[in-house]
């Protein structure tokens, strides 16, 4: 019985440590963080949504780099696709082209370090983003930078929701198909990409860096109005409110998360009520645990007041894109949930063009072609054991 106790007691002072280091620890972040503020830029963009395409075009210009090359991702896993784009990388490098690279801790632990010390050893930068950190650790492990940037010769950027390893090619059987957006650009916002990705590359790094001025080379404006939104686990709960508050007859919301805080589900319910379509789609399988029952929590309230939930049951979903009344849409690296709204680093992408909006819907009908319509009976039907994992979810929904 006095083992028991001190277990008990133990357990209780480790959930007590770990809230107080958490609040604490955010407290502090607010109080220090910073972030960079774009303005409104011309540029032409192409939307993929299939890993292969992408990455075939992302590894031919890589190919074609002729100054530097920078890379940030949140994941590299480390595996045979990895290779190959390490291969391009250490290629490039022994032409004399600079490359750096940017991983995420904790996203890319699967890279091993052998494999780091060989892209080092062919001159590659390569360097850590957001290591846990004293004196609060616990939440220095949720604080993670989850953006994915690439710009070669200051001339072409890829910014969403692609990183790097077999999955995003469809190749992982336990999740099958992939669908992402990333875009690719040229044109005046890529300066803004390179300057993101330098902001973050001295956050992570005290190495010298040069100032050549082919890090940002004359570029043409493109024909898309676009403003790039970096946010710091802060700002974008505000960047979404006010894209719900401008509906007028229609919200898309794709994501792989929907974990919304109280003030964008009120928000979501008031569009709602003034008659604006909602629509939001998601996957059916979860790659991690409880953020799918976190979600239906919410879901029987949206229904009953007219929104449409879909959820794509072919394989994977990890799109992030809003879409507004069909003539502006925001595609980039947050989800809509509460670890990229109050936690991570992303980086979003806000295009104020009709015609490109009008050229990404399909793509996503594309995707709710795919999906099944989630309804009020299929959530009564659900079980006592997923309803439990709902109030599981629910408790730790600032984690997930």
């Amino acid at each position: 019985m006095t083992i028991a106790l001190y277990i008990g007691l133990a357990i209780l002072l480790i959930l007590i440590w770990i809230v107080i280091d958490f609040q604490l620890g955010r407290k502090m972040h607010l109080k220090k963080v910073t972030r960079l503020e774009f303005p409104k830029r011309r540029s032409d963009f192409h939307l993929y949504s299939d890993g292969n395409k992408l990455y075939e075009d992302l590894f031919a210009e890589m190919k074609d780099a002729k100054h530097h090359i920078h890379s940030l991702f949140y994941l590299v896993n480390g595996d045979h696709v990895s290779e190959e784009f390490f291969t391009i990388l250490k290629s490039k490098a022994d032409e004399g082209v600079e490359v750096r690279l940017l991983v995420d801790y904790l996203g890319s632990h699967k890279l091993k370090r052998k494999q780091v010390n060989e892209l080092r050893s062919h001159g590659i930068e390569v360097e850590y983003c957001r290591k846990p950190s004293f004196p609060f650790i616990f939440f220095s492990i949720n604080q993670r930078n989850h953006r994915k940037i690439t710009v070669v010769d200051g001339k072409i950027g890829y910014v969403g929701g692609f990183n790097i390893g077999k999955e995003y090619l469809g190749q992982d059987p336990e999740f099958g198909v992939w669908r992402d957006y990333h875009l690719k650009l040229k044109g005046e916002g890529v300066q803004d990409l390179q300057t993101q990705f330098f902001e973050n590359w001295d956050d992570c790094t005290s190495k010298p860096r040069s100032e050549s001025s082919a890090y940002y080379p004359p570029l043409e404006a493109g024909k898309s109005l676009h403003q790039f939104v970096p946010t710091n686990g802060e700002a974008l709960k505000e960047t979404f409110l006010k894209l719900l508050q401008k509906a007028q007859r229609s919200v898309i919301i794709c994501t792989p998360y929907f974990i919304p805080d109280e003030r964008l589900y009120n928000e979501l319910m008031a569009a709602l009520r003034r008659g604006v379509k909602v629509t939001i789609l998601l996957p059916d399988k979860a790659d991690h645990a409880l953020v799918r029952d976190a979600a239906f929590l919410y879901f029987p309230s949206l229904l009953e007041a007219g929104a449409e939930v879909y959820r794509f049951y072919i394989g994977f979903y990890h799109a992030k894109v809003m879409v507004i009344d069909e003539e502006m849409c925001d595609i980039g690296t947050a989800n809509f949930d509460k670890r990229s709204l109050f936690l991570n680093n992303e980086i979003n992408c806000l295009i104020y063009d009709p015609e490109f909006v009008k050229a990404t819907i399909p793509e996503i009908q594309k995707d709710i072609h795919n999906s099944e319509k989630l309804t009020l009976e299929y959530i009564s039907e659900r079980s006592i054991l997923d309803k439990g994992r709902e109030q599981l979810a629910k408790l730790v929904s600032p984690l997930l």
